[in-house]
């Protein structure tokens, strides 16, 4: 897959080269065309939840510039665009029959992806629980994994004969950590147990989805999207070894083990008994239905993890501590190492442990907060930077033999993020969300270049 002489980097044929958003992260029009209350739509009006009291009310104004936006994503050259279905528009209340008019609004989006030969990667959930559901029970409640499986029959049914590759989950583990443990997103719970309760009912939803998906259609391909995280220890001890290898239980391994081989791993079962009590939401049979079958791994990878075996709080239910990054490593302007090489190893490890389980780079970016100078264009180079050490670890993986098939890059433009608002940006294309102007910036640029090519180009 290498040009000796240029130096070139070929990646291979049908090789897909997209970008990510999700919904309520840029569509807006949160009480458009029938569309019911999320709960990140409740979580936003909570006093201090998110920075300067944003939401995604507005966000990018997507839902009403798809025309726009597709046509952004045909001049960039991808041919794939990952989005995700937001299932209060589709089923306000999370259950019982469809909204037509939001049926619609994907119909014509994903028709509009075809016809710019733009290939559709559709999440069906990225975070925006129907309101109804939660106040129900939400995660914790194990009639969501059931009305989760309907809804994704009523995607299946509507959009199956044009879409064949589904996330069916975004990153449990963050909803989990984030979401029920420390009350930093949506619907703001602090629970210990019910973080873990609420993890396993995610991963049964993908389990009842891909079910429904083998029934009504067999030639679909689905996975989950994990939030995954490469460890190193702090140092060489031994028992920063162990307290790496246990907070990578907790991170990684207690998702792709149970979504991949059908069981959760021995040592996190134990340490989930002895944090969060007994697991006892965990029934007969759940665990051959979480591992009924993944098509892909998807990765959403942004930097790793340096574990110490220093507990923090000292009394805490963990027994390891996150350090700070290394001195002497780059940082984004989220103060996250850049760490590429760590990608690398990553995806190396994953065809280790999993085998010939296709993989997809379903995220990977980074905060860079460049404006537009003086001539209207962004130049962020580091940018440009980050994407080139990131897809140059992800060669190098597949010339180790993981068969890694695409890489959509986290995000085709700047939108909302979650409780940090607007204030990183995150996209190939700059966002003014005053007027909604959109910019390419100079790494979109570049992309594009690589995507055309199918190859990274050799050294200036």
């Amino acid at each position: 897959m290498t040009t000796e002489s240029t130096g070139v980097l070929s990646f291979p044929d049908g090789f897909l080269w997209g970008t990510s958003t999700s919904a309520y992260q840029v569509e807006g029009a949160t009480d458009s065309d029938g569309r019911g209350e999320s709960v990140w739509d409740r979580f936003c009006r909570v006093p201090g939840a998110v920075e300067r009291g944003e939401s995604g009310a507005v966000a990018c104004d997507h839902y009403h510039r798809v025309a726009e936006d597709v046509a952004l994503m045909a001049d960039l050259g991808v041919n794939a665009y990952r989005f995700s279905l937001a299932w209060p528009r589709l089923i306000p209340d999370g259950d019982g029959g469809a909204n037509k008019r939001g049926v619609d609004h994907y119909d014509r989006l994903i028709d509009q992806l075809l016809a710019r030969d733009i290939s559709p990667l559709v999440t069906l959930y990225h975070w925006d629980l129907p309101q109804a559901l939660q106040e129900r029970g939400g995660w914790l409640a194990r009639e969501t994994a059931d009305r989760f499986a309907e809804y994704a029959a009523v995607c299946f049914e509507a959009y199956g004969d044009r879409v064949h590759d589904w996330v069916t989950i975004n990153e449990p583990w963050i909803v989990g950590l984030l979401g029920h443990q420390l009350g930093l997103h949506a619907p703001g719970e602090r629970d210990i147990a019910g973080s873990v309760r609420a993890m396993h009912h995610l991963l049964l939803a993908h389990g009842k989805s891909v079910q429904a998906l083998r029934e009504s259609r067999p030639e679909g391909r689905a996975g989950v999207a994990f939030s995954l995280f490469p460890h190193v220890p702090h140092t060489a001890s031994e028992e920063d070894r162990l307290a790496a290898h246990h907070s990578d239980g907790y991170v990684n391994r207690w998702f792709l083990d149970a979504v991949l081989s059908g069981r959760y791993p021995e040592d996190m079962r134990e340490h989930w008994e002895q944090a969060a009590g007994p697991l006892d939401f965990i029934r007969s049979g759940d665990m051959s239905v979480i591992g009924a079958g993944s098509d892909f791994i998807g990765v959403n990878y942004y930097t790793r993890r340096i574990v110490s075996a220093r507990r923090q709080p000292a009394d805490g239910p963990f027994p390891w501590r996150v350090e700070p990054g290394r001195a002497d490593v780059a940082r984004t302007d989220f103060d996250w190492e850049i760490v590429p090489e760590a990608l690398t190893d990553l995806l190396v490890q994953l065809h280790e442990s999993y085998g010939e389980v296709p993989v997809l780079i379903t995220e990977n970016g980074a905060v860079f907060n460049d404006e537009p100078g003086e001539d209207g264009a962004v130049h962020d180079a580091r940018r440009t930077d980050f994407l080139h050490r990131h897809l140059v670890a992800v060669h190098r993986a597949i010339e180790r033999g993981c068969p890694v098939r695409g890489y959509f890059h986290w995000s085709l433009m700047d939108n909302f993020e979650w409780a940090m608002g607007y204030r990183p940006r995150m996209g190939l294309v700059h966002v003014d969300y005053a007027t909604q102007r959109r910019t390419v910036k100079n790494s979109g640029h570049w992309y594009s270049q690589v995507a055309r090519a199918n190859a990274l180009p050799g050294p200036a």
